[in-house]
């Protein structure tokens, strides 16, 4: 692991046991408690920033004091320090569902060309024989048997076949 990305305060034990692969191949502590912004979750139990800057530290003494005569840049300073989006940041939508939707038609033509190619290229020497189970005596001789059995009564093709006159309803 490389030494520099370590957080500091860690022990030799803590370097070696709470350290995880995050995104972006950074190492991470991963006792520390992570910062969600979801709508299920809009209010977060940790801070959005944690390492603060200087501006930031005098902002946060600020903050302490009457908050009559912070600014409303102040204010909204102090709540991105807390907060990366606010409710009505987080419910607004993104145009992630085009490139979704982009994907999924690309992979729909991708199989279509495949099938079609495959169909066009591959004689049907290549495939073999169609199974005798295919052929339209062995699928009637089926069907009559499942008639004859009574498949599925209540759900299935029999409650389409009138038994007492022996056709199809």
């Amino acid at each position: 692991y490389n030494a520099e990305k370590i957080p500091k305060g860690l022990s030799n034990y803590h370097k070696k046991t709470s350290l995880c692969l995050g995104q972006g191949h950074a190492l991470v502590d991963c006792t520390v408690t992570p910062y969600l912004c979801r709508l299920d979750t809009p209010l977060s139990d940790v801070p959005y920033v944690r390492d603060l800057t200087n501006e930031q530290r005098a902002l946060k003494e600020k903050e302490k004091g009457d908050w009559g005569k912070l600014t409303k840049e102040e204010k909204l300073a102090l709540y991105r320090l807390a907060h990366k989006q606010s409710y009505c940041e987080m419910r607004q939508g993104s145009s992630e569902w085009k490139t979704v939707l982009g994907q999924q038609i690309e992979r729909a033509i991708d199989r279509w060309v495949d099938l079609s190619l495959m169909t066009l290229f591959f004689p049907p020497s290549v495939f073999g024989e169609v199974p005798h189970t295919l052929s339209p005596e062995w699928i009637e001789k089926q069907t009559q048997r499942m008639i004859d059995m009574q498949v599925n009564p209540i759900q299935g093709f029999s409650v389409y076949w009138d038994y007492e006159k022996k056709q199809w309803k």
